[in-house]
């Protein structure tokens, strides 16, 4: 397994440049959900999107491993994960775990619908690329079969600045005086 994820490693980093803005998004509230395709030209994509972001998303473009992005990612509580060009729901923190291969790490797509892959034969080696269905942006790629024990033993290696995480509401306290009654016994 180790020797998987230092192929894997290698692979991703030989295309990997220096970020120019290493950070993943952050919302309050979950982005309004693309009904169909989302089309953009070139320019448009740029206006939107950070440099790093567009290198990731729209030009496969692959981030530093052990950023200040995976830091950030190993920190984040529950909450949801969405496109960073699109807005579509991706994964959520139910799916995540910690791989330790230096980017974010889902086992299963929150919403499959969301998430198509592709063969990808770029970094000399046949890898599974993983694009966002809805915008068709660069997300990362997925590995099957490395041994982590996750429900699918897949591990979706997946850039932090192509994700916007919302965090999950807190769970909030009933209103005074609206308590729940205790149960009878």
């Amino acid at each position: 397994m180790k020797a998987a994820l230092l192929l894997a490693a290698t692979l991703c980093a030989c295309t990997a440049e220096e970020p120019t803005k290493p950070a993943m998004e952050t919302a309050d509230k979950a982005p309004e959900q693309p009904t169909a395709k989302v089309e953009k030209t070139d320019e448009e994509w740029k206006k939107i999107l950070t440099p790093e972001q567009y290198r990731i998303l729209r030009q496969s473009g692959t981030e530093r491993p052990n950023g200040e992005v995976y830091k950030e990612f190993n920190k984040q509580g529950g909450g949801t994960y969405y496109c960073a060009g699109c807005g579509a729901e991706l994964f959520t923190s139910k799916e995540k775990f910690d791989s330790h291969c230096g980017w974010p790490s889902f086992y299963d797509p929150s919403k499959a619908k969301n998430v198509t892959t592709k063969d990808d034969y770029s970094a000399g080696a046949l890898r599974t690329e993983v694009n966002c269905a809805k915008c068709g942006g660069h997300l990362g790629h997925v590995f099957k079969g490395e041994g982590f024990g996750t429900p699918t033993d897949q591990r979706y290696c997946i850039n932090g600045v192509a994700l916007k995480f919302v965090p999950a509401k807190p769970e909030t306290a009933p209103a005074p005086g609206k308590e729940k009654a205790p149960e009878k016994k």
